[in-house]
């Protein structure tokens, strides 16, 4: 099922699973401009366009699909009471997908995204988590740690879910999760901290303070803190004595904190700037989305992103709506100026269980890990599973 949004009226169009395009089922997502179309009301484009990418030394590729293990998660039975259903579901059953990572005294944990067949409009989204010795078998908890209940974020939670999240630390080791809550209409980006990864206090939209609140009632998603690489952990670091978020799920945008739970847009003579956008001609013409925590490096700011490609301006070799995985390098002393960008994708559909499901033709990237001496990407397949990839071992974030 596709939805636009065109003026005051939402139009939905009816497909099946396994043709629709994503967005979709998995992650809905807002109209997506034609080719040669100008850009959305209220976002300005970035005019500095990054030098031509003749080394790629700042990049953290390679990453080899791990066969032997992968897809490393499937959907499960296991059930949970649902405080808003007052009844039994099986919360993992139709997919998972789109995991967040974090290391923690020598195990890694994931935080994964988890549908039931039940909700509408396409299954509620609640928040699992599981737990490896190795970062390629995992054990899951049998209910799920965030997810829709009576409580002050239910008109946005319900009854789409929570969806797609981020997990980074502060220096105290507190967690804050960046999250999508779907209400059915609108995706908004919202924030959530705890302190063991189990339980987790709701904080509401990221923007809510922001600007009077003008984009906490519009579509927001994918909040990607800029943050540290330290021992396993990943811990979120002030640039220019704030903390910076990049976001977006057709340009990437950027923000700034404070205190990593309230956050102000960066705007551009009162639109929104763009930082990375879409390139015609390329594997990610339709849109671009933030991946995993941006990494602080020694060369700047890297950030791991998803493209989704259009063939009608895009590249005709790729299938339509094929999903992959881009990097970018941005500046330390300002976030917004773009360094580098890999002129191909470095992961893409090429395995069964990524071109079938869900939404076809996905690897959506969300986790990164430097764990027991080896760069680990996790990724959504499909919106219906989750696999790994393993990276270089020379790569050093400083």
């Amino acid at each position: 099922m596709r939805r636009w949004f065109i003026g005051a009226v939402w139009i939905v169009v009816l497909a099946s699973c396994h043709g629709d395009p994503k967005p979709g089922q998995g992650s809905q997502q807002p109209p997506q401009p034609q080719a040669g179309s100008q850009p959305q009301a209220g976002s300005q484009p970035n005019p500095r366009k990054p030098p031509a990418d003749t080394s790629t030394g700042w990049a953290l590729t390679p990453f080899t699909k791990v066969d032997s293990v992968n897809p490393v998660m499937a959907p499960g039975g296991a059930i949970f009471f649902d405080p808003l259903r007052r009844e039994p579901v099986k919360w993992e059953e139709k997919d998972v997908f789109n995991p967040a990572i974090a290391v923690k005294k020598g195990k890694l944990y994931m935080l994964y995204r988890a549908q039931d067949k039940v909700g509408r409009p396409a299954g509620t989204s609640r928040i699992g988590l599981a737990v490896s010795d190795d970062g390629y078998h995992f054990t899951r908890r049998p209910a799920p740690v965030l997810y829709p209940a009576e409580d002050a974020q239910k008109k946005l939670e319900w009854e789409g879910g929570c969806e797609d999240p981020r997990i980074v630390q502060d220096e105290r080791g507190v967690y804050y999760m960046t999250y999508t809550a779907y209400d059915g209409q609108t995706a908004r980006l919202l924030v959530a901290t705890s302190a063991d990864l189990v339980h987790w206090a709701k904080h509401g939209s990221a923007f809510g303070d922001a600007y009077n609140g003008k984009y906490s009632r519009s579509w927001s998603k994918s909040g990607s803190i800029v943050s540290r690489y330290i021992g396993g952990r990943i811990v979120a670091t002030r640039l220019n004595g704030k903390y910076w978020m990049y976001w977006g799920d057709k340009d990437i945008w950027a923000a700034t904190s404070d205190d990593l739970i309230h956050w102000t847009p960066v705007e551009t003579a009162s639109a929104l700037q763009v930082v990375v956008a879409p390139r015609p001609g390329h594997w990610d013409s339709r849109l671009v989305e933030s991946g995993p925590p941006a990494m602080i490096t020694k060369d700047g700011i890297l950030l791991i992103y998803n493209g989704m490609n259009r063939r009608a301006d895009g590249d005709t070799s790729l299938p339509e709506g094929t999903y992959g995985g881009g990097q970018v390098l941005l500046a330390k002393d300002d976030p917004t100026k773009v360094l580098r960008r890999l002129e191909h994708n470095f992961i893409r559909p090429d395995k069964p269980y990524e071109i079938t499901g869900q939404v076809n033709q996905v690897c959506f990237l969300e986790g990164l890990a430097d764990f027991k001496g080896k760069w680990l990407l996790y990724y959504g397949t499909a919106d219906s599973r989750i696999a790994v990839a393993v990276g270089p071992n020379k790569f050093l974030a400083w």
